[in-house]
């Protein structure tokens, strides 16, 4: 009898592998594979126009010291790199902010949306399209309506008085990061909307009974039931919300190109690769990415664990 049972777990397992190994083998084909090759690359000298011609050189790409016939010590490298750490600036600044107002106004309709009134599945609906659409073409719609000469931002803020003049947003050093972050929230949002609001529909209705019976306060019933209950749903959306954040690229490269006000590591590590036939340089750049977002993981595990371990 044991031994049967045995026998059928171990061809369950097999049975599972088997419907698991298409899905395995295109993770490795298009993930693994590309992975571990970018991380070979950023230990050799390989260039775009060359990429079978590296050759191994060790840690030059990350850090190296370079002795001058002048006897000058000279560090290069990405981790002195100014550009580099401007582009780690950039993201942490930009995932930051863009976390913030995400979370907080995702928090905001998710609760709007949680109660009953007339033409609530319209509006769920309605509040969806701004995600749902691709991120190219957001960054070029916006892109127009932000122009500075035909741009219909201006042109209303114009109307209304709030400005005197044309402003190029995107151009401009000083609004780029602005414009980069207003269409992010203005596109991300629904997406933590979307996830709040799955955690607040599981919470059962007795609960709020119970509490509306007892004459609690509805701050407290915020802090002290929803948010805890919730809190599950809201960390796993902003562990997913960072780690796109961290990987910003396409509004960045569409909305405002080769700005450094708004340059990301993912943006320094493309223009490295590409445009100044660096490929080995901007691997080094994509690896430290990779680096950072295993980090940052490994906290968010870590963090989660001691939650559950408190509960």
């Amino acid at each position: 009898m044991f031994t049967s049972e045995l026998n059928l777990q171990a061809r369950r397992r097999r049975i599972a592998f088997l419907f698991l190994a298409p899905t395995l083998t295109t993770l490795l084909c298009v993930t693994v594979w590309p992975l571990v090759r970018t991380i070979w690359f950023s230990f050799t000298d390989t260039t775009t126009s060359h990429l079978y011609e590296g050759h191994w050189i060790g840690f030059d790409n990350y850090l190296s010291l370079r002795t001058l016939a002048s006897g000058k010590v000279v560090w290069k490298g990405t981790l002195v790199d100014p550009a580099w750490w401007n582009a780690v600036w950039n993201t942490l600044y930009f995932t930051i902010l863009s976390l913030c107002f995400e979370t907080t106004f995702g928090l905001i309709i998710a609760l709007t949306l949680n109660t009953h009134f007339r033409g609530r599945n319209l509006l769920r609906t309605a509040i969806l399209i701004p995600w749902v659409i691709p991120s190219i073409v957001s960054a070029k719609m916006w892109g127009w309506m932000l122009n500075d000469q035909f741009g219909i931002i201006n042109d209303f803020l114009l109307n209304v008085g709030l400005i005197r003049e044309k402003i190029a947003w995107t151009a401009n050093f000083d609004t780029a990061m602005i414009s980069v972050l207003f269409v992010d929230i203005w596109k991300t949002t629904p997406f933590m909307t979307l996830l709040i609001l799955s955690g607040l529909q599981m919470i059962p209705p007795d609960i709020y009974e119970a509490a509306c019976l007892d004459g609690v306060h509805p701050v407290k019933v915020f802090f002290h039931i929803t948010l805890p209950l919730i809190w599950p749903t809201l960390f796993v959306a902003i562990i997913f919300r960072v780690l796109d954040a961290l990987r910003m690229f396409d509004l960045v490269y569409i909305l405002t190109p080769g700005s450094s006000a708004t340059k990301t590591m993912s943006a320094v590590s493309r223009e490295n690769m590409i445009d100044f036939d660096q490929f080995a340089y901007g691997a080094a750049q994509s690896t430290l990415l990779f680096l950072f977002l295993i980090f940052f993981v490994s906290i968010a595990l870590q963090i989660s664990k001691t939650k559950l371990l408190e509960e």
